[in-house]
């Protein structure tokens, strides 16, 4: 009788080598390595403690991350809140509250401030979004889209101004103060294009000084911003609770039609990790915000939005190639999961005045606010669902109609996890904007003449 030698088992255990690797890849704050982390804060710790902080394109990548991440990562970690966008508003304002607190060192925020003004750093953000996003588009659905969401944006705008002079009137203000002070503002299309052109008008019209009337119009703006940010991030988990409301960034359901592009998009596919198409869609992206800009020179057209009509033609006309589609939609990833958080970041040091958004939370302005935001959202909503759209995509669009800006948008479409939906946010902030500060300019000069 023969006895059988047990075989011996192989273990698992992992060698320290392959240990330091599994904390280098699953370990992370944000998309960096906890390592890489803590080695990063140590070293600006270091040049923080030399008491300087360089505002070179090297060290302000590793700055930016390092404070973006973490802010951004502490957002999400919020119990409840965390899913309904806390992300974006703790890498935004966080930032700006520790600032005016004294709570981040000086030279961060002189570094910081004179990198984000000097390198306009945010536009490069916004057109590689964009181009990307256009270029990630089926063509059929791209202009049916744009063709469609200007109801939607007019209705919402009517609606959320009559609702909001009503609860204003309610609660016994002076429908002037309601909305030039309170209502225009939140959908002016931020600061640079909204809140700076209704400042001016105001001191030419209403003989007060620009500094005082851009004191009363910016917290608005801001307030406006953050309440779109957290019903963006409401309706993300309402699409994630009703999937048939919502194309996870898609404005319309594809039909029949839509798979033209489908060679192109399977062409592309295999080319996404050739580091040339990356290049390419880069330089693509930095030359149609080129050719918006001459637009701007020429015609006075804001340079993301002539930029964005030049993608869409180009897109139409299938102006690009299978390869260059490709090299688009890597762009737009990379820019959508590693830079977001670090620009918002940004934003919050550079431009985000802290005292002045607490200054505005009144009971009375927030109520105005917030019965303004909501009823323009909930008439997208509604409205975009009736043109057989769907509803939480185009209002979340909706939303960014209220936003501060590019960098309300790109807070609002971060929440609402739909940053695919830039060039319609665009639309609804700039050009939406523009057409509101402009008409009421014209209409409250005529009616001071």
């Amino acid at each position: 009788m023969t006895t059988e030698i047990p075989t011996v088992m192989r273990t698992d255990k992992k060698s320290l080598k392959e240990k330091w690797w599994q904390i280098l890849d699953t370990w992370k704050i944000g998309v960096i390595p906890l390592p890489l982390f803590v080695l990063c804060g140590g070293l600006i710790a270091i040049e923080c403690l030399n008491g300087r902080l360089s505002s070179d394109i090297v060290v302000m990548i590793a700055t930016l991350a390092f404070f973006g991440f973490a802010c951004g990562e502490f957002g999400k970690r919020l119990p409840v809140i965390g899913k309904l966008g806390a992300a974006a508003i703790c890498a935004t304002f966080i930032p700006s509250a520790m600032v005016y607190y004294g709570l981040l060192p000086d030279v961060v925020v002189e570094s910081t401030t004179k990198f984000y003004k000097s390198t306009n750093i945010l536009y490069l953000y916004i057109c590689c979004i964009i181009v990307g996003s256009i270029m990630s588009m089926n063509r059929t659905t791209l202009i049916q889209g744009f063709l469609r969401i200007f109801f939607p944006m007019l209705c919402g705008e009517i609606v959320g101004m009559l609702v909001g002079m009503g609860v204003g009137l309610a609660l016994g203000l002076e429908p002037f103060q309601i909305f030039f002070f309170i209502i225009l503002p939140i959908m002016a299309g931020g600061v640079g294009e909204g809140a700076i052109p209704l400042s001016i008008g105001y001191a030419a019209l209403l003989n007060m000084d620009q500094g005082v009337a851009l004191g009363k119009v910016l917290p608005m703006v801001m307030l406006g911003s953050l309440t779109a940010i957290v019903i963006s991030g409401c309706l993300n988990q309402l699409g994630k609770r009703y999937p048939h409301l919502t194309g996870e960034g898609q404005l319309m359901p594809a039909g029949e039609e839509t798979t033209a592009d489908t060679p192109d998009n399977a062409q592309a596919a295999p080319l996404t990790s050739d580091v040339t198409t990356f290049a390419s869609g880069v330089l693509l992206a930095v030359l149609l915000y080129m050719v918006g800009m001459l637009g701007n020179k020429l015609i006075g057209l804001p340079a993301p939005v002539g930029m964005l009509f030049v993608a869409v033609f180009i897109k139409l006309l299938h102006g690009v190639s299978p390869r260059m589609l490709a090299g688009s939609q890597v762009v737009y990833k990379f820019f959508q999961t590693s830079v977001t958080y670090p620009i918002l970041f940004a934003v919050g040091v550079a431009i985000t005045p802290w005292q002045e958004l607490v200054n505005a939370f009144t009971l009375s302005n927030l109520l105005i606010i917030i019965s303004t935001v909501v009823s323009l959202v909930a008439t997208g909503f509604l409205v975009g669902k009736k043109l057989g759209m769907y509803p939480i995509d185009v209002a979340i669009i909706s939303c960014c109609q209220s936003g501060q800006g590019g960098t309300g948008d790109v807070a609002i479409l971060t929440a609402g996890n739909r940053m695919v939906l830039m060039p319609f946010a665009q639309i609804a902030t700039r050009i939406g904007g523009a057409i509101n500060v402009s008409v009421s300019l014209l209409i409250l000069g005529s009616f001071l003449v």
